[in-house]
């Protein structure tokens, strides 16, 4: 069962780069602290990422906030030009650490998402674009569009991904809404994918959409923690917001739900900050525990808060 214990960090408004939003938390471990990535707004909206560092022992205790933006957007025209929003870290043998990220390009009634990877070379202070355009768009398998992976390289060396992937849009009370699936590929260099056609979470009565999935490997079994929701007065509604659901998979393409086993749902309390939903969560252990990190009410606005498995 997850423990809750508390918001970790929410933007004061102080920053111009983070005045709203502590969005899709990521824990990239230190030696001696744990730095949490994660995606802020600016006056206009733009998501742009940026980091906090925290005590292992005590995560609400920060020890440092970043002020300025960890990557800035694209140019004109290009697949980021209007946000760019973190979603995964992983560390490369020669020291870099690749940034998997979703590149945002408004419409004029809607929104496209492509997936960007960027590299750091400063140990994760700041990241430059390693290429001009995106590494998946939309294509055959994703109609609307691709995003929000998450990146595991197996012990043969195959790179596996899992992420959000858009199918269709409809229009709802005069606005439109989009469906997303989890996907999954796989690459051999972490650049070019191979994307499966089973659908890694599929839709049903409820799930419309899927936020970002954070997967780890445990004995054996890859495991996924993923929110999901309606599409319908999921930003008024709580019964149809955003809650955690929990997956498991043999082989990292066919998985099986088990949200009965996800430990851990939206609070009952009106006053607190997961009360309306609860969403992008991340898994991470350290000293033989396990930790999730997790958003609440707002899509992120609420800031980000942790909690720890007791068995």
């Amino acid at each position: 069962m997850w423990v809750k214990k508390g918001v970790i960090y929410k933007p004061d408004g102080t920053l111009p780069h983070s005045l709203s939003h502590a969005q899709v938390p990521f824990a990239y471990k230190h030696e001696d602290f744990l730095r949490i990535y994660f995606s802020s707004r600016d006056k206009d909206g733009q998501s742009r990422p940026t980091f906090i560092d925290v005590d292992y022992d005590d995560p609400k205790k920060i020890l440092y906030i970043h002020d300025k933006p960890i990557l800035e957007l694209g140019g004109p025209g290009e697949y980021d030009e209007t946000g760019a929003m973190p979603s995964w870290f992983v560390n490369r043998p020669n020291g870099d650490i690749w940034l998997y990220y979703t590149g945002w390009n408004r419409t004029w009634n809607s929104y496209r998402l492509s997936m960007g990877l960027a590299v750091s070379t400063d140990g994760g202070i700041s990241f430059k674009k390693m290429f001009v355009g995106p590494i998946m768009d939309r294509s055959i398998q994703n109609p609307l569009w691709a995003a929000q992976p998450s990146v595991l390289i197996d012990d043969d060396g195959t790179w596996r991904m899992w992420y959000i992937s858009g199918h269709k849009c409809e229009y709802i009370h005069d606005y439109p809404e989009p469906y997303y699936r989890g996907q999954s590929a796989t690459s051999k260099d972490g650049i070019r994918w191979e994307i499966s056609d089973i659908p890694a979470l599929d839709f049903d009565d409820f799930l419309h959409a899927v936020g970002r999935p954070s997967v780890f490997k445990e004995d054996g079994i890859y495991k996924m923690y993923y929110s999901y929701r309606h599409t319908r007065d999921y930003r008024t509604d709580r019964n149809q917001s955003y809650r955690l659901g929990y997956a498991e998979s043999v082989d990292g393409t066919n998985w099986e739900r088990k949200d009965n086993l996800v430990g851990i749902a939206k609070s009952d309390n009106p006053e607190d900050f997961d009360y309306q939903m609860i969403d992008y969560a991340n898994f991470y252990q350290h000293n033989g525990k396990k930790y999730l990190l997790y958003n609440g009410n707002g899509f992120g606005a609420a800031g980000f808060a942790y909690a720890v498995w007791e068995d």
